[in-house]
């Protein structure tokens, strides 16, 4: 591909997000960066992406439960890297919790941040890939977009709006170039899950790689977690012209979990 292509990728300054950011840099997509750090942090972290890899790069902390803030970040990478060729809606948050308990200003933060913010970022992304005669939307929702589990209600209501809102996205895009895709993935090997199995291998006086294989098993048939990476391979194959045929999909990588 191109390097002249534009990426943006919400939540891309750690895992899923950081992972296809890496990806994408290295086939020579030049990167919008976007995530919970500091304008300092930030700014360091796409300028040693920049030079690691050759392309350009821009930091932007917009407030994803802003739409005002989406809409400033999306124009600022239109007016500062000239085109959006690829977006990607990674950024999302979670909170626990049984739905008659549920907190209510934890179920807005969670509908905002996973799935109105997809709704906005794409809104301003569509008229600017319709103008290039192409484009790539690639969301990333969860197996919980296909499927429910206790104490997530929030989590899995968005995730299926996001399945759904790419479905739509899909088919108002079909004859101008663009594509539109969700990707569902199960148990990914994350810092955040990192830690919730060492709370688990703790609390029950297990090694760390038992913990980890019995988390994993107790949903998914295949024992072992989905490398960042293999997300962010998948999402650049998405985002290439080999991929034009795919779109309005809900694409598991969840080791079995949907086959049950």
């Amino acid at each position: 591909m191109s390097g002249e292509k534009v990426a943006i990728i919400t939540g891309s300054t750690s895992g899923i997000g950081l992972s296809c950011a890496e990806v994408m840099a290295e086939n020579g997509i030049n990167i919008a960066l976007h995530g919970l750090m500091s304008d300092d942090e930030g700014n360091k972290l796409a300028a040693e992406m920049a030079e690691k890899y050759g392309i350009k790069t821009l930091f932007d902390g917009a407030n994803l439960a802003d739409p005002a803030s989406i809409k400033a970040f999306m124009a600022r990478v239109h007016k500062e890297m000239g085109r959006i060729d690829i977006l990607v809606n990674n950024a999302g948050i979670q909170h626990t919790e049984s739905l008659h308990d549920f907190p209510d200003d934890k179920w807005d933060a969670i509908i905002a941040i996973n799935l109105s913010s997809v709704f906005h970022t794409t809104k301003y992304a569509v008229p600017v890939m319709r103008k290039q005669g192409s484009g790539r939307i690639v969301n990333i929702a969860s197996v919980h977009g296909l499927v429910g589990s206790a104490n997530k209600s929030a989590y899995v209501a968005a995730k299926h709006g996001v399945v759904g809102l790419t479905k739509v996205t899909a088919l108002e895009n079909a004859e101008h170039g663009i594509t539109a895709n969700a990707i569902c993935p199960g148990w990914v090997d994350t810092p955040l899950l990192q830690k919730q199995i060492q709370a688990h291998a703790d609390a029950n006086g297990l090694p760390y790689d038992e913990a980890k294989r019995s988390i994993v098993t107790t949903k998914q048939p295949v024992p072992e977690m989905a490398d960042p990476r293999m997300i962010g391979e998948f999402i650049m194959y998405l985002s290439s012209d080999h991929a034009s045929a795919i779109s309005g999909a809900a694409l598991p990588i969840d080791g079995g979990w949907t086959a049950q």
